[in-house]
């Protein structure tokens, strides 16, 4: 048995050891190579976009590809633009955060210093297996979007595309993603899906699949020239908010039986907001597709859908209308009526926004955390999915805030100089201003807040 004082010292030493193995394993190498220390960051976080393949526009998956842009790199993860996740994590957290250590940006501004050297070659790591067109797998189905033509130097255009497909029989589906196939040219799609009772519709493929929402006069001429009605002119079922992109998005899969949809064996997914910007001194085609994972789960839990702000269930206050070379806050708030289970969220902006920030006000005054975006960035607007469904009791009032910037001082401002921009009854036009907090959520049940709503294959 050790006497007192050798326990003591013994504990000491275990102490020292620990110290020192965490001591060591932060501490910045006197010598820092791509193959040994660079490659590990950049495979774990950075080349699930930048490789090829990925909807980055250059790959850093070797040393030639690092050493090319080895000093951008140190200045983008020095400025925390680079991996894009624009919410503080200091916050709220959510599932798939891409966001660097200090320690890693450490070693990367240090690489660059000596000299951004490869450093042996056996030593570099195996490159992680990353789907190919997907961001999530391999998925069960894959339907075509009609390819559209877009000449140099488009203006925004804004696309009504029709989608049809036939299956063999009813079937349930975990997920549908749409993938751009130009990520350059695609900024967003908002995508619902007609379901049509088998007896009611011939042919799905029928009709025009392309309409072009500014220049047709009315969305039931579009609709009628499109084929969507069933053959005695009635209208099928149409479900809102089935297929969504915006840039940088990963398709989200939620545990078996909570949200996911039931495909008819006809039907079709409508595109009702394909936005094309396009800016490149060259025509291009876009070829993009939608990915359906098919699961043997019905959607015991669909999942259900709510926006404040612009087109939503409350109002932007004040009116969101920004004076040329002025700031401007604006809230929207809406009392919950009941208790809900909060699963995503998607705050959206355009190119004045500067920050945005969400929460919720229980009837006991207390404040749950829901998200905080302190350097609002347009080209990065994700659909931010909790890593536990968070409870909203009844009677709470979810606050949405919103901060423009109309002034010369905003990089991202559309106009030289500053004019009036306001919000113009939801329009999507970059030069138009929106403010909306989407809200994806379950009616509450108990434990919800105990459910892990990490990746589900």
């Amino acid at each position: 048995m050790l006497s007192g004082k050798k326990c003591d010292r013994y504990i000491l030493i275990g102490i020292v050891a620990i110290f020192s193995a965490c001591h060591t394993k932060d501490r910045i190498p006197d010598k820092i190579t791509f193959t040994e220390h660079i490659a590990p960051v950049l495979y774990s976080n950075c080349t699930i976009c930048h490789r090829h393949g990925g909807n980055a526009h250059f790959a850093l998956v070797t040393y030639a590809d690092a050493r090319a842009y080895a000093s951008s790199i140190a200045y983008v993860v020095s400025q925390h633009l680079m991996p894009p996740w624009p919410a503080d994590p200091s916050y709220t957290h959510f599932v798939g955060e891409r966001l660097l250590s200090e320690h890693d940006i450490q070693l990367i501004q240090s690489w660059v210093k000596q000299g951004a050297q490869q450093g042996p070659t056996d030593r570099l790591p195996t490159l992680p297996a990353y789907p190919v067109g997907s961001t999530i797998g391999t998925p069960d189905m894959r339907i075509p979007v009609q390819p559209y033509f877009l000449k140099a130097n488009s203006s925004d255009r804004f696309l009504l595309i029709k989608v049809p497909y036939e299956l063999p029989h009813d079937t349930f589906a975990a997920v549908i993603e749409f993938m751009p196939g130009r990520h350059n040219v695609v900024h967003h799609v908002n995508g619902d899906m007609v379901k049509y009772q088998f007896d009611k519709k011939t042919n799905v493929f029928t009709g025009e699949n392309v309409a072009d929402m500014v220049e047709d006069t009315t969305i039931l001429q579009a609709y009628r020239r499109m084929g969507l009605p069933n053959d005695d002119g009635s209208y099928p079922v149409l479900q809102k908010s089935v297929v969504n992109y915006l840039p940088g998005v990963f398709a989200q899969r939620y545990p078996d039986g909570i949200g996911g949809f039931m495909l008819p064996r006809k039907g079709a997914f409508l595109l009702n907001d394909l936005h094309y910007g396009y800016t490149s001194g060259n025509d291009v085609w876009d070829s993009s597709y939608i990915n359906i994972f098919f699961t043997r789960f019905p959607p015991d839990r669909p999942v259900q859908e709510f926006q404040l702000g612009t087109l939503g269930i409350a109002p932007v206050e004040p009116e969101l209308v920004i004076q040329p070379n002025t700031t401007k806050h604006v809230t929207s708030r809406f009392t919950v009526p009941t208790d809900i289970s909060i699963l995503t969220v998607n705050p959206h902006m355009h190119l004045l926004g500067k920050a945005f920030k969400a929460y919720a006000l229980k009837p006991d005054k207390d404040t749950i955390r829901l998200i905080y975006i302190p350097r609002w960035d347009f080209n990065w607007q994700y659909f931010y999915t909790y890593r536990k469904m968070v409870k909203i009791p009844s009677g709470s009032t979810i606050v949405a805030e919103g901060d423009y910037d109309n002034t010369t001082n905003n990089p991202q401002n559309p106009f030289h100089p500053p004019q009036l921009v306001r919000e113009r009854n939801g329009s999507m036009k970059a030069t138009d201003e929106m403010f909306q907090f989407i809200v994806t959520y379950l009616p509450y049940k108990d434990g919800d807040e105990n459910i892990s709503l990490e990746t589900h294959k």
